[in-house]
């Protein structure tokens, strides 16, 4: 494995924004319960988080665009 690839990743990691349920319960318009409620149903619902402490959960930006267009759906070719 090359060392500067993961280099390259712990810098992308660490420069993306970063949200808390609340701030990201806020930019989709939803209750911060209902990500709570994603991310502890068995299989997990939402978009990906990181586990920082049993009391602090974080999302990466990058991460919730990805989840976002992973459900996206195209009216025209919803037939």
């Amino acid at each position: 494995m090359d060392p500067s690839h993961d280099e390259d990743n712990a810098a992308d990691l660490l420069g993306g924004r970063w949200y808390s349920t609340e701030e990201l319960a806020n930019l989709l318009g939803v209750d911060a319960s209902s990500i709570r409620r994603w991310r502890t149903s068995r299989p997990a619902q939402g978009p990906p988080f990181v586990k920082l402490s049993s009391r602090v959960t974080v999302y990466n930006a990058r991460d919730v665009e990805h989840w976002l267009l992973s459900r996206r759906i195209d009216p025209g070719k919803a037939a």
